[in-house]
């Protein structure tokens, strides 16, 4: 459809993909902001109630901001992800006004809008995300074209998480808000924490906190603290991978207060620069998508209206970012030779012939599940290298070990990060498949915990391995590699064919736990 409007016209943005219906118009600032957020009277979101709460207050909501339609130069909607029920009433909307007015209509990735107008608010170029809404907790980062997805949650949102635990307790929708506020008057309990390299999951600690008998305010403050903790933690990983020293906090869960101070902290003491958006633009609201309309619109990008099926489970990584042609930073400070390296739990001094790694308190998380975790891992990190290496993978040698720090061997070689190619990722799969038949599951394999050494795949950082023969546990431990590459490898189709050639030839239940791979890479679609 021909775009007969002013160059200077504006975008009108929908937004309405789970419980709140926004609309907005952006030219050169969103403006006419509007919502109407849909409140269950008891429980959770109710798909077909918010698209009728939706459909019900549509025409009055675009009327307060739509007063002068001849200046409108496209109409963007939220396709996905979200509830099936409010997208749908969003997109009819969309496309009527689309014919009504003669102007393009544009599908928005709501996760992409997200990450847009919070790199318009804070003004940060190539930024690690955190991303934290109701059905969303991802990590991610721009590389060649497209948002590459670092880690992400492997059950339910953290959002959503909340919102269980508020229920349980009638505290009133939407839950963040209710338990931030008794959490100030908390103290910590214990609680399950649950990172798998750059993934984690939040079910089984919500569970351990609706079971628990500690007085509520205690709860509360012990679930945000083990929650948020364990979410920075992802994001600090992702940060010394990709090497980027810019993070920004998007979604709605993004307005806590201790969340947000969490992350300051934490890149603070790494030199990092942090940035949240204004709280108007935090929540879903039709601002983001009004603003990442009008760039996709600047560049070409609109949605012919046979195209315009709603994608419930649509991903950032699966819409290609043409309005940013730079390839993207990653891996900036190169290879590192020796002295002091930097890693995501601590400090690694490298010698002539032994590597001293020492995890780092760290100041974000609280200071009882700070010791707790650095003894943990310290002491299962050298019993599961010397484990692994007894059954023939290659690992460091343990030379000393201390309640926070390991002496070991230093092993020469290139980290596969800088010289990921079928060969070597090949011998890597053949490595883990070893590992995985020796009941070990790594916990963080990524292409920075696997050096090339005289044609072997060597592992290093142990520090979140377990045993384990489940199936589940060595997928998950396969998806955080393939994760690792499809976020850092142009060529990463290419890869993960290497990787399970190499593993199948060593590891007999192979198929298996690929099938369960994709299972659990199919569970981060939209929740």
């Amino acid at each position: 459809m021909p775009d007969k409007r002013p160059e200077e016209g504006l975008v009108l943005g929908l937004e309405g993909t789970a419980w709140n219906l926004s609309a907005a118009l952006f030219g050169e600032e969103p403006t006419a902001l509007h919502s109407s957020p849909y409140i269950p009277s008891k429980g959770g979101i109710h798909p077909r109630e918010a698209a009728q709460h939706h459909a019900s207050v549509m025409k009055d909501l675009i009327s307060r901001v739509l007063t002068d339609p001849e200046r409108i130069r496209a109409v963007a909607f939220s396709q996905g992800p979200g509830l099936g029920p409010s997208l749908r009433t969003v997109a009819t909307a969309a496309r009527a006004l689309s014919i009504a007015l003669g102007v393009p209509l544009i599908g928005v990735n709501h996760c992409v809008a997200h990450i847009e107008i919070g790199r318009w608010a804070t003004g940060f170029s190539d930024p690690i995300v955190l991303y934290a809404s109701g059905a969303n907790t991802q990590v991610l980062g721009y590389l060649n074209g497209r948002y590459r997805i670092f880690g992400e949650t492997l059950d339910i949102g953290l959002g959503n998480a909340l919102d269980k635990f508020a229920r349980y307790h009638d505290l009133p929708h939407p839950g963040g808000p209710a338990i931030e506020s008794l959490a100030r008057s908390g103290g910590y309990i214990e609680l399950p924490y649950t990172v798998k390299g750059m993934d984690l999951a939040f079910s089984g600690l919500v569970s351990a906190a609706q079971e628990s008998t500690a007085p509520l305010e205690d709860v509360c403050y012990s679930l945000q603290e083990t929650a948020f903790a364990m979410c920075v933690e992802v994001t600090e990983r992702a940060l010394a991978h990709a090497g980027k020293d810019e993070v920004i906090l998007v979604g709605g869960v993004g307005a806590n207060s201790r969340l947000q101070e969490m992350l300051r902290v934490m890149c603070e003491e790494r030199g990092a620069k942090f940035a949240v958006p204004e709280r108007t633009y935090l929540g879903d609201n039709g601002a983001m998508i009004a603003y990442t309309g009008r760039i996709m619109l600047d560049h070409g990008v609109t949605l012919p209206l046979e195209e315009s099926q709603i994608r419930p489970g649509y991903r950032a990584d699966e819409v290609e970012i043409v309005w940013r042609p730079e390839p993207g930073e990653i891996f900036a400070g190169g290879p590192h030779e020796g002295g002091v390296a930097r890693g995501a739990e601590g400090v690694v001094e490298i010698g002539e012939d032994t590597v001293a790694k020492r995890r780092l308190n760290k100041r974000y998380r609280h200071p009882e599940l700070d010791r707790r975790l650095i003894t943990e891992r310290t002491r299962a990190e050298a019993r599961l290298i010397s484990m692994a290496r007894r059954a023939g993978v290659p690992t460091p040698v343990i030379r000393d070990i201390t309640t926070d720090t390991i002496v070991m061997e230093r092993i020469r070689g290139d980290l596969l990060k800088y010289v990921a190619a079928p060969e070597t990722v090949r011998v890597a799969g053949e490595t883990v498949g070893r590992l995985h038949a020796a009941g070990i599951v790594h916990g963080d394999l990524t292409t920075s915990n696997m050096i090339v050494r005289d044609g072997q795949c060597v592992l290093i950082d142990f520090g979140l391995a377990s045993t384990s023969s489940e199936v589940e546990s060595r997928g998950v431990d396969i998806h955080v590699f393939f994760q690792t590459l499809e976020s850092t490898a142009q060529n990463f189709e290419d890869l993960i064919e290497a990787f399970i050639e190499g593993y199948s030839r060593v590891f007999p239940d192979a198929d298996e736990v690929i099938e369960r791979e994709h299972e659990i890479e199919m569970r981060g679609r939209y929740l």
